[in-house]
């Protein structure tokens, strides 16, 4: 029997979680890893010590470290993405990535359609956008939710005569939803090449082409295959996408996802396997706060994102700008409450704030006539109005730092907030700027 690490973004994503699981699978020697949340929009990067690099989105991130791939149920695919994803791993020595991949008959499939309405929906919204990808992730979901098994999913890449009608449905569906915001919309190039995705006749028969020629190399398989892939001796890695802050129903509404990424995907697919071996729960952060796109980011600071500039994060056309800001343990506390309880913490990013003239933490916020140091979350699970509420108090708050003379000393501070020993670092982008860490020692004698 394996035994199981469930990885969980403590943020709003970008938190090095690709490095991360490509460590971990070196270390243990991991299997397999899972995917449990999420889709196409992942950008996990990963540099190996030779210097290939590759940005993952929906094959695992310990690929190049030599795991296999499985993609679960709650995984949103796109499979032309994932062939031209395929191609790059190619070029990187993987010989055919596919071939290590299986993929849930049940996981989701995203179309051009659904992601050609979720950029109209987004540009339709002009100064008020949530901060969405542009995959189409959350168009996906609101089909499938509304409409079931009449959307197309993975085991429907099979039988192309009744993946036709799923698309055929899919498209008109999509076409309505145009009908309701085409009167919000700029008049541009952005927005007509988006919108003759939706309207060209021919788009079914190109895509079902570009499908059935796909089909032959991907491995859909019967949920139930993950219990095998448990049963096998040795590590197992899940790996999550984004990050707990915007989670579905714990973030900060409306800039969230449409996903679950606490770990209770993961807990979910181990308890229907009946799994009791040992589970490992590491959460992720960076050093400081980050994000990528709108929404409340009290530490939010320009000095700090001009002083740090990241080029695998940079302004992007749908998520927009890449914000930072100075470690925030009030967000972290309320990370580590929505989600199970952890036990460690990996912290990336150390190298980055080396150098800096001050280091900050925000261990509270002011916000008048009041200092908050914790965000309580719902008792009920599901309640948006009250999550609206967190995100409209955020927007009163404004950050009380205290100052650290090395990045080091802020790991006490988030062992703190989370409850949960820092038990990895990073200092750097490669498996080799990682290293095990012991929160019982008081001092460190290296620096960064």
């Amino acid at each position: 029997m394996s035994n199981v690490i469930i990885t969980v973004d403590l943020g709003f994503g970008d938190v090095g979680k690709g490095s991360i699981v490509d460590y971990l699978t070196r270390v243990h020697d991991a299997h397999t890893v899972v995917r449990f949340n999420g889709g196409a929009q992942a950008a996990h990067r990963v540099v190996t010590a030779d210097g290939r690099a590759h940005v993952f989105s929906q094959f695992g991130s310990g690929t190049l470290a030599g795991a296999r791939t499985h993609l679960s149920r709650f995984m949103l695919l796109d499979p032309l993405a994932m062939a031209a994803e395929a191609a790059h791993l190619q070029t990187l020595g993987v010989a055919d990535p596919f071939a290590r991949t299986t993929i849930d008959a049940d996981a989701l499939l995203i179309t051009p359609f659904t992601r050609a309405i979720n950029r109209l929906r987004e540009l339709a919204r002009r100064g008020q956008r949530h901060g969405s990808c542009g995959v189409g992730i959350g168009e996906t979901m609101i089909d499938a939710l509304q409409h079931g098994d009449q959307v197309p999913r993975a085991g429907d890449l099979l039988d192309l005569g009744k993946l036709r009608e799923k698309l055929r449905f899919v498209r008109e569906l999509n076409l309505g939803k145009l009908t309701g915001i085409s009167h919000q919309l700029p008049e541009d190039d952005v927005v007509a090449a988006e919108q003759s995705i939706l309207v060209d006749d021919e788009s079914i028969d190109w895509l079902l082409a570009e499908y059935s020629v796909l089909a032959q190399r991907l491995r859909v398989v019967p949920g139930d295959s993950l219990h095998d892939l448990l049963r096998q001796p040795g590590t197992v890695i899940f790996e999550a996408a984004q990050g707990v802050l915007l989670d579905e129903w714990r973030g900060f509404h409306p800039h969230t996802t449409w996903s679950t990424t606490t770990t209770a995907n993961a807990d979910q697919l181990l308890a229907e396997a009946d799994f009791v071996g040992p589970i490992t729960r590491l959460g992720i952060t960076r050093a400081y706060t980050t994000r990528h796109g709108a929404g409340p980011l009290v530490t939010e600071d320009p000095v700090l994102t001009a002083a740090l500039p990241d080029s695998a994060n940079i302004f992007g056309a749908w998520q927009q700008g890449f914000r930072l800001g100075w470690l925030d343990a009030v967000l972290l506390r309320y990370a580590a409450a929505v989600t199970a309880p952890l036990d460690g913490v990996a912290v990336t990013c150390l190298d980055r704030l080396a150098g800096l003239p001050e280091i900050k933490i925000c261990r509270s916020y002011s916000h008048e006539p009041f200092s908050v140091d914790r965000i309580q979350p719902s008792a009920n699970p599901h309640n948006l109005a009250y999550q609206t509420q967190i995100t409209r108090a955020l927007a009163r708050c404004t950050p009380i730092y205290d100052t650290v003379h090395s990045p080091f000393d802020l790991l006490p501070h988030i062992a703190d907030a989370v409850a949960a020993p820092v038990t990895l670092i990073s200092t750097g982008e490669t498996a080799a700027h990682k290293e095990a860490f012991d929160t019982a020692k008081a001092q460190r004698t290296q620096r960064v």
